[in-house]
């Protein structure tokens, strides 16, 4: 006899998504009601990107005025996070809670004191470098890693003070692996895939996953399509690069970071525009898959057919990122 599982209630879990992307256009608000589509879609917590790249101080500003002006607008619907208890909040009103990020340190530049400024704006996590080298080391896309850096040091050093999570994704393996070493708190690869099911410059090594763990930090899966095959963003893939993570390091230090960008004109300008960060040979072209946040009933229920325990999932869904917010952000 057949035994049919229970439709899927994304409320019994607190749902977070470690990394969205907006359009970085600091005058246009159009996609910003897109933001819903999170809520609608049963997640709780949404961290936003506020720039990228080569995006330096004035880009950053700029888009997080934008992005935190209209959602004071809208506080029927959006809280912005400051503490944790923010979160529980956002969750017992129905609302969606929302934070930033930071591609990469060139918003940094040359002047750590900025990163103060940041978290009090609503930055919770930073990458150390996204595909090139920075100030801090280099990226993932790098013919030679250099390593981590003096002023890299200090920027982590400021970063644990503020409360600002360390990020590895898009950097390089051996710059990843001097900040495991090096970081005092959790680190977290925000949106990355294992290697070892597609290889791909992207993706991380097991040791940098198992590296992560050590720190008590968290891996969260990303859904774009040329970092889980080739252009396959199947729920059934997904689910496998999730499945591999949790085998590899555990549940509780394995998340979400879909990395869903919802305006995919913009993504393909941003392949052209800047085709140095985004070398040929790897797969960055026009038309790239992604996981929409739609999908994550989707992903819960191919969890469950696999015989993950509820807790399990809970962590995968958001308690774990939770975790490392209660033990690195800046207490009220």
């Amino acid at each position: 006899m057949m035994v049919t599982q229970p439709p899927v209630n994304l409320k019994d879990w607190l749902v977070w998504d470690n990394h969205g992307c907006l359009p970085l256009r600091p005058f246009d608000t159009v996609f910003l009601p897109q933001l819903a589509r999170y809520r609608q879609a049963g997640v709780d917590v949404a961290i936003v990107n506020i720039g990228f790249g080569d995006h330096g101080i004035e880009d950053h500003i700029r888009m997080i005025a934008n992005f935190r002006h209209w959602l004071k607008q809208h506080p029927e619907s959006y809280v912005l996070i400051a503490t944790v208890d923010d979160i529980e909040r956002a969750r017992r009103e129905g609302k969606l809670a929302i934070a930033f990020n930071m591609e990469g340190a060139n918003g940094v530049a040359d002047q750590p004191s900025l990163i103060s400024l940041y978290y009090d704006l609503g930055v919770r996590w930073m990458l150390m470098a996204y595909n090139r080298a920075n100030r801090v080391g280099s990226g993932c896309h790098e013919d030679e890693d250099r390593g981590l850096t003096a002023f890299g040091r200090i920027v982590l050093d400021e970063m644990a003070r503020v409360g600002m999570v360390a990020c590895c994704s898009h950097t390089g393996h051996r710059t990843t692996m001097d900040v495991m070493h090096y970081a005092s708190r959790p680190v977290i690869f925000s949106h990355s895939n294992p290697r070892a099911l597609h290889d791909h410059p992207r993706n991380i090594r097991d040791e940098a996953m198992r590296a992560c763990a050590a720190t008590g930090g968290v891996v969260g899966i990303n859904g774009i399509g040329i970092f889980l095959g080739q252009n396959d963003n199947s729920t059934e893939t997904f689910v496998r690069h999730v499945d591999y993570a949790v085998q590899l390091i555990g549940a509780e230090h394995v998340g979400l970071g879909l990395d869903y960008v919802f305006d995919a004109a913009e993504l393909d300008d941003y392949l052209v525009s800047m085709a140095s960060t985004f070398p040929e040979g790897f797969s960055y072209q026009a038309g790239m898959k992604m996981i929409e946040p739609e999908r994550l009933s989707d992903i819960v229920e191919a969890l469950v057919k696999r015989g993950y325990p509820e807790a399990a999932i809970g962590g995968i869904l958001g308690g774990n990122f939770m975790r490392v917010a209660r033990d690195v952000w800046r207490p009220a």
